[in-house]
């Protein structure tokens, strides 16, 4: 279906004056884009990430607009036409989307991508040429997950192609799209279970599994926290891990640390990331405080992952 998509660019000051003239004039589902939301968003939730791309910071400076969504008609012109005539002085813009555009749109940035030695991720909407014998992992991320094209994770996967094998199991904490999971099992890993704060990412991740011929006799994916929830701590702690995987975020990873080693197994190998540069030394002190030692770090960008293990005595 085809929309306009109408813009009234204004000021933090205006925007509550601006959004009650809206609704007298039957305009509702109102989006609202102001960068001390935005900042104060981001601030609130600092525990999800270390790192504001410079792109973003950019494109959130000095925004303050509301849009809404009219239908692509002669009836939505008109009211269109009426709304500019009602709210005359202000900086108002439009453009004509559809559906598909808000759904597919994200897509063209996401392509083929070869990590490390023995890897291919494929996105479900593109095909790829394999003419050097790779493992194929198909993934279709959704909107809030990501492909394996980030640093992070390209690190984590490269780390998982020489770990990964039979006899072994992994935990992915902070699975998202299921990526490390799926991979560690398309490498050889008999056994995967993967774990999110997000309530979408199991069904994502499942499909995503299924995706490569993957079922739940292989790997599994739960909802929750394992620092904060005992329920999500029991499901997971019953067993120990061959490999255990977290790529989110240095905060996180110091959090998780005490829960690392109880879920690690003897001889098991924990692959961190998501630390950006200047956090890694606290994320190495963490691990090393609650029995972890880190054997291999590795960096990309200005990204940083840990290899360790649990202290030889």
């Amino acid at each position: 279906m085809q929309w306009i998509e109408v813009t009234v660019n204004t000021s933090p000051e205006k925007i509550d004056l601006l959004c009650a003239k809206l609704e007298t004039l039957d305009i509702s589902g109102l989006i609202i884009e102001d960068e001390q939301d935005i900042r104060n968003f981001l601030r609130e939730n600092k525990k999800y990430w270390d790192y504001i791309d410079e792109e973003l910071e950019e494109s959130i400076k000095g925004l303050s607009r509301v849009k809404f969504y009219l239908e692509d008609s002669p009836e939505g012109e008109k009211q269109l036409e009426e709304i500019k005539s009602a709210l005359a002085g202000e900086n108002i813009t439009s453009r004509s989307v559809r559906d598909e555009d808000w759904e597919n749109n994200w897509k063209q940035y996401y392509k083929p991508i070869k990590i490390g030695k023995k890897l291919l991720i494929v996105p479900l909407w593109e095909s790829a040429e394999n003419d050097d014998g790779r493992t194929i992992l198909k993934l279709d991320p959704g909107l809030i997950f990501g492909t394996g094209s980030h640093p992070t994770t390209q690190m984590c996967l490269e780390e998982l192609e020489d770990m990964a094998g039979p006899g072994k199991t992994i935990l992915d904490l902070g699975c998202g799209s299921g990526i490390l999971a799926i991979a560690g099992i398309l490498l050889g890993t008999d056994r995967a279970i993967g774990c999110d704060i997000d309530e979408k990412a199991p069904d994502i991740a499942m499909e995503n599994a299924q995706l490569n011929g993957i079922t739940e006799e292989n790997i599994k994916f739960i909802a929750g926290d394992v620092v904060g929830d005992k329920n999500t701590d029991n499901i997971i702690g019953h067993e120990k891990y061959d490999i255990i995987t977290a790529n989110i975020v240095a905060d996180v990873i110091i959090a998780l640390a005490p829960k690392i080693y109880d879920y690690l197994a003897d001889d098991g190998t924990f692959v961190c990331s998501g630390i950006i540069d200047g956090r890694q030394s606290e994320v190495k002190q963490a691990l090393e405080a609650h029995g972890l030692e880190v054997e291999k770090e590795c960096r990309k960008d200005d990204w940083y992952a840990f290899c360790g293990c649990k202290k030889k005595n």
